[in-house]
Formats: structure tokens, sequence, C-alpha cells
């Protein structure tokens, strides 16, 4: 592997380690009541890890033959004005991203007295004072669907939750689908992007691993902090995705307008 590819692919796979899938739910199994399973987890990594990789061969296999049709186009300014729409349009949607409903026990008071209010008079609920309660967020959502998975005892409840966990990710995969264009435009053959694409998944899923082996092997010492980073992922989930959104969007529109010479325009004028 071309070693100036190293160091970007790495830190790809590591924003990909902090993903729902990759590290919150997997804590959740490692944090929840009763005896550690440890199979069950590597279970859980080993599952959503070999989704990325079928997946990543597919894209890299389909991006490859794309690549080669499109070349020339690819070189043009057409290209590279259409990457910095793309650009741009990540990171508007970054701020869209992970927008959830709130929470009853986040309502405004004035909302709950209003709600309390009217309940208690028999009255008719305002539409600002909502007499049902909202619906839970994707992460509680989701949380409730780990514990349910690990409870069951069944490997194939937590197959699935692995899988959907991963199939819900696929459209936000963005630093996956980052990597799979470097190892397209780069010298690489498909066996060897694919190789790539294996040791990207392994670092994706090491810092959950390296957890579980703490959980293990330290836990008496390790709970706290463990629990403490837990609570802060499942509050920060959505939000770490529209930043990592965001970020990527701004790199794309950079490079592109590196690519379309408005850069180098911007810098004369300023």
């Amino acid at each position: 592997m071309p070693t100036d590819l190293l160091a970007p692919l790495v830190g790809l796979a590591l924003v990909d380690s902090t993903s729902f899938g990759t590290l919150l739910i997997p804590l959740w199994l490692m944090l929840a009541p009763g005896r550690l399973r440890v199979h069950r987890v590597l279970l859980f990594l080993g599952t959503v890890a070999t989704y990325y990789l079928v997946l990543g061969i597919a894209l890299l296999a389909g991006a490859t033959r794309l690549a080669d049709a499109l070349g020339d186009f690819l070189a043009t300014p057409t290209a590279a004005w259409l990457q910095l729409a793309l650009g741009v349009g990540l990171f508007v949607l970054s701020f869209r991203i992970g927008r959830e409903e709130k929470p009853a026990e986040q309502q405004a008071p004035a909302e709950q007295h209003a709600v309390a209010h009217a309940g208690a008079a028999g009255g008719p609920v305002t539409p600002w004072a909502p007499a049902a309660e909202p619906r839970p967020g994707r992460v509680t959502r989701w949380r409730a669907r780990a514990m349910t998975a690990e409870g069951a005892g069944s490997l194939a409840a937590l197959v699935g939750l692995a899988l959907g966990a991963a199939a819900i990710e696929t459209a936000s995969m963005i630093p996956y689908l980052t990597a799979i264009g470097l190892l397209t435009a780069s010298d690489l053959d498909l066996a060897g992007g694919a190789v790539v694409l294996v040791g990207y998944c392994l670092v994706m899923i090491l810092p959950a691993l390296v957890l579980l082996a703490g959980r293990v092997l330290a836990y008496r010492w390790l709970e706290p902090p463990l629990r403490r980073f837990e609570g802060w992922m499942t509050r920060s989930a959505a939000s770490t995705t529209g930043w990592v959104v965001g970020i990527l969007g701004f790199l794309i529109a950079r490079d592109a307008l590196t690519r379309t010479g408005l850069l180098e325009m911007l810098d004369r004028v300023g």
C-alpha cells in the first residue's frame, strides 16, 4: 500500500470506530446488567466489520469500473464543480443531522405545566402542549433493542441487531466512502484494495476491542469512567455524526475549490 495512503486511511478508520454501531452499542452490551458474555460482544463487532467489508469490496469494485469509464470526465472542470456542490451539500446537511425529538423529561417547564393543567381541568390539550409522550429518539430506541437482544440470549437476535445497526449507518458512512474513494484513485487493484479494507475494518473495531479487554481485566477500576464515557456518547451520538459529515464536506469542498481555481482567486482577493 502506498505510504501516503496509510495516515488518511487510519484516520478515517478511527473516525468510523466512534460510530453508533462500532462503539456505542458494544459499550451498551459491555455495561448491561449481569455477567459479561465476551463472545456476544465479539460476535456483534465481527458482524458489523464483516458487513462493512463485504459492502466495501462491492463498492470498490463498482467504483473502480466507474472510475475507468469516467476517468477523463473526472479530470474536467465540470467534475470539480460537481465535487464542490457535493462538499457544500454535505456541510449544509451536517447542520440537520442529529436533530431528534426532545424526550419528555426535557420538555420546557411551561410545556409540562400546560399539559398537567389541561389534563387536570379535563379540557382540550393545546397544540403546544401535547398530551401523548413524544416518540423516543433514535438512540433511545436502539439502546432498548440492544438490551433486548442481550437479554434474549439468542445469537441470531444479536446478529440481526448488528446488521440492522450497520444498515442504518450505510447512508452516513462518509469516512468509509471517502476511504473507498482514496483506494479507487490509487494504483491498487481490487485484490490489494480488499486487503487494505480488511485492515481498515480491524482498525475500525479496535477501540471497542480495547474497551472490552479493559472491561474483562480491570472492570472494578474502569467501570466509573466507562459509564461516564457511555453516557457522553449516548447524549452526543447524533451530533457526532453531524460533526463528521460537516468536516468531510468542508474538506471535499476545499479540494474542489483548489481544482476549480477559486481558492487561488480568493487568496488573491484577500
